[in-house]
């Protein structure tokens, strides 16, 4: 690839930085009063920013170490059958890999569980961007449908866990309650859910060998020719938008997305563009998960979407890709999966 096309491929990412994380076995039982803060806390990988964090919680090793352990403690959900990760697991490129979400109490869900990777830089969660936080929205996880539980209760339940609760005091100066329940999570999930150690992030810091000539021909196409990178643009590969492609229209009620949210006509069918980090494996697709495998998304997307009349046709036009550009473009977004580290830690329990 020469130097010009390079270039104009840089726009969509920047300088490979640490990561973080863990896909690891079901957290350790614990007796230990107050697990240890982590001395070596994930650095933000420089090319995407400052995290924003709100001034009404600030961020501290210790309220990450207590975040991380109810991140990941299935006591937490009404049956005690989930935690968050289990609707954001490594392996599914931190989603749960199923058509559509599964909850406590054996609760299907109508939408796909969105990917959580680099998260803290998002200003509005869930597909319809209803949440306007992290804090809310793992509010919502955890009260509504995905966890099931009684807010209330179940802080009563994690205060009576010693370990828990002298961890709240130390962090909180107060015994467990809702709000700082999701404070805690939501530190979690701002400083360690990362993706930024990806084969293009080392081939944007200078490593050639990084990327296949397949995939930076790719790379070329998703700027280029093929236009992907309108939407999904930037360090993060989405533009945290929402955009109308046609999925799920032809349903007898179907998901009109950010329309539920706006009541705005221009939102009929509107989703928020998802990250294409770790896309490889986050199949199905889409907010319902009816597309089964990432070819075919190429397939649809460099097609045109699917026509219907709120379709964004600003963004969404028939590219006429080849066969072999389209199996390019698929090298590169293969060139966007990450290492995924996460460590279940172990978990306070009650006195025997």
């Amino acid at each position: 690839m020469n130097q010009s096309r390079i270039s104009r491929t840089m726009f969509v990412s920047g300088v490979v930085a640490a990561l973080i994380g863990a896909c690891a076995p079901a957290p350790e039982e614990t007796s230990e009063a107050t697990p240890a803060a982590s001395s070596d806390m994930p650095i933000p990988p420089v090319a995407f920013g400052v995290v924003p964090v709100p001034a009404d919680n600030p961020t501290t090793p210790e309220k990450v170490a207590l975040g991380r352990q109810l991140y990941y403690d299935s006591r937490l959900s009404a049956d005690d059958s989930r935690s968050c990760y289990s609707c954001h697991v490594c392996e599914n490129g931190l989603t749960d890999g199923k058509p559509v979400a599964e909850g406590a109490l054996g609760k299907k869900l109508t939408r796909s569980s969105p990917s959580l990777w680099n998260i803290a830089y998002h200003t509005e969660f869930y597909w319809d961007g209803r949440s306007p936080s992290l804090e809310k929205q793992a509010l919502a996880a955890w009260t509504g449908a995905n966890m099931g539980a009684n807010a209330e209760e179940t802080a009563a339940k994690i205060n009576a866990i010693e370990g828990y609760r002298t961890q709240f005091q130390q962090v909180f100066g107060a015994d467990a309650t809702p709000d700082n329940v999701v404070q805690a999570i939501a530190s979690y999930e701002r400083t360690y859910l990362f993706c930024s150690d990806t084969p293009y992030d080392r081939w944007q810091a200078g490593d050639q060998s990084a990327v296949s000539d397949a995939g930076k021909r790719g790379a070329e196409l998703f700027v280029a020719k093929a236009g992907c990178g309108n939407c999904h643009s930037g360090s993060l590969f989405t533009d945290m938008k929402y955009h109308n492609v046609g999925i799920g229209l032809d349903k007898p009620e179907p998901d009109l997305g950010r329309h539920r949210v706006t009541n705005a006509d221009a939102d009929k069918g509107a989703f928020k563009t998802p990250t294409l980090r770790d896309i490889t494996r986050s199949a199905p697709y889409y907010h319902d998960g009816s597309v089964a495998t990432l070819k075919e998304v190429v397939d649809l997307m460099v097609s045109g979407g699917i026509d219907n009349p709120n379709l964004d046709r600003v963004n969404l036009k028939n590219t006429n890709l080849t066969e072999e550009e389209k199996s390019d473009l698929m090298e590169f977004l293969k060139a966007l999966e990450c290492p995924c580290p996460l460590e279940a830690p172990p978990l306070p329990q009650p006195a025997q």
